[in-house]
């Protein structure tokens, strides 16, 4: 009798151990180990078309569509329907408004709590990777407070104090060296040897990013360049600097390591400065790079993680018109189509050819502008055209798209506002 009593509070044991675990799968609410939040500057829903044309042609299919979720958000400033970047990436880093130009401050100059100081908080590793400088406002968004966002050395300065990143990868070295040494400091402070002093390895190379081993604690910093790192078609470069989904997939690999999860946040940057220049191609190039990026996340972090990818404000308004081929791509879409018109065009950039208000005006002494005209550059062949001549395109009022997978993610449907992907974050810390 004493053994099949044994066995059967055996039996119970083990039934209520099975209960219990399916229990937590299905009713417990599980955080999610990782947490990677992709910002593409300037993905817009008509970005996506284009982008997936350029790619493989009309059918092809981008690592985006895929993503379970997906919402428009509205993204307006807490003073201008069109945010700058500054406060468009503080609405998603803190889930405020703020004003244009000001970075992690509320409209009474307050500092607010971002994600990765949520995250720390937590005990949870965080990453920060961009193609752009560490220091673009979109970067600084998740580190810094100042209503300044082009004083990249005092960026620079916030970006090095505290304990904010195990892991940060991208360009803007120079942003970090004083100009004895090649960079822009004119505070003569070494940055980077002060990082290197506070324990943090450096390292400037694709090859040096590919040798460090994933079960290392990383305390990591590479910058890449001087500036933004090199675009796709800059392929010299690349041998000596690694791509957005080269960085997205070792930061992966090493923030793992932390048991208590991670928060990794991607900015694709290159995009926005491409299209400011008027470059299609570029534009569309980098847009494919960052699906590139999002697909080999999904590859690494695992079922139970939450991906996220969202725009920020739009830039230039570029257009894909005519009637390319269901199979073209690449550089097929490139120049005039069958019937002799552009098959890239765009709204404002320096491939303008006539201006209107203070594009007209030149600037006068220390800064101030004078009343006479600028003197054009002669007109730009008529391969990507844009319709307003401006020295670098500029923001556009559009909605942004974003997609999700993962715990938390099911909220993303129909129109949001991009508040929305910082509570996502925030409730799954």
């Amino acid at each position: 009798m004493k053994w099949r009593n044994q066995l059967l509070a055996l039996f119970c044991l083990l039934g209520f151990a099975a209960l219990g675990v399916v229990y937590f799968q299905h009713w417990v609410v599980q955080k999610p180990f990782g947490i990677v939040l992709f910002i593409g500057e300037g993905l817009t829903p008509g970005r996506l078309a284009a982008t997936r044309v350029y790619a493989g042609g009309a059918d092809a299919r981008l690592a985006l569509d895929s993503m379970d979720h997906v919402a428009l958000l509205t993204n307006y400033s807490n003073d201008f329907a069109t945010p700058d970047q500054a406060a468009a990436a503080t609405a998603l880093a803190t889930g405020a408004k703020v004003n244009n130009h000001a970075i992690g401050l509320n409209a009474n100059g307050e500092a607010i709590m971002n994600i990765f100081e949520l995250a720390r908080a937590r005990g949870r590793a965080t990453g920060l990777v961009t193609d752009t400088s560490l220091t673009n406002p979109t970067c600084a968004a998740f580190y810094a407070h100042t209503a300044h966002a082009n004083d990249t050395e005092n960026l620079a300065i916030q970006f090095v104090e505290g304990e904010k990143f195990d892991v940060a990868l991208g360009g803007g070295a120079a942003d970090f060296l004083p100009q004895t040494k090649g960079g822009h400091r004119r505070d003569q402070r070494d940055l980077i040897f002060e990082m290197r002093r506070g324990g943090f390895e450096f390292f400037r190379s694709k090859a040096e990013l590919e040798a460090i081993p994933a079960w290392r604690r990383p305390k990591l910093l590479g910058l890449f360049g001087s500036g933004s790192l090199a675009y796709l078609d800059q392929v010299a470069a690349h041998s000596e600097q690694p791509r957005l989904s080269d960085m997205v997939r070792r930061a992966i690999e090493l923030l793992q390591f932390n048991r208590g999860g991670y928060v990794l946040v991607v900015n694709a940057g290159l995009m926005r400065e491409a299209a400011q220049s008027n470059n299609g191609e570029r534009t569309l190039a980098e847009t494919a790079e960052l699906d590139r990026a999002v697909g080999v996340a999904r590859r690494y972090v695992g079922r139970k993680a939450t991906i996220l990818v969202c725009g920020d404000t739009g830039i230039g308004g570029l257009s894909m018109n005519g009637f390319p081929f269901r199979k073209d791509s690449g550089v097929a879409l490139l120049g005039l189509n069958s019937a002799g018109d552009p098959t890239l065009s765009w709204a404002t950039g320096p491939n303008g050819v006539a201006s209107y208000g203070a594009s007209k005006l030149s600037p006068g002494p220390k800064g101030e502008n004078s009343n006479s005209p600028v003197e054009m550059a002669a007109p730009q062949p008529p391969q990507e055209p844009a319709a307003i001549y401006a020295s670098a395109a500029t923001n556009t009022v559009d909605d942004m798209v974003a997609f999700g997978s993962g715990p938390g993610t099911d909220v993303l449907h129909g129109s949001a506002d991009n508040t929305i992907i910082f509570q996502i974050v925030r409730d799954n810390l």
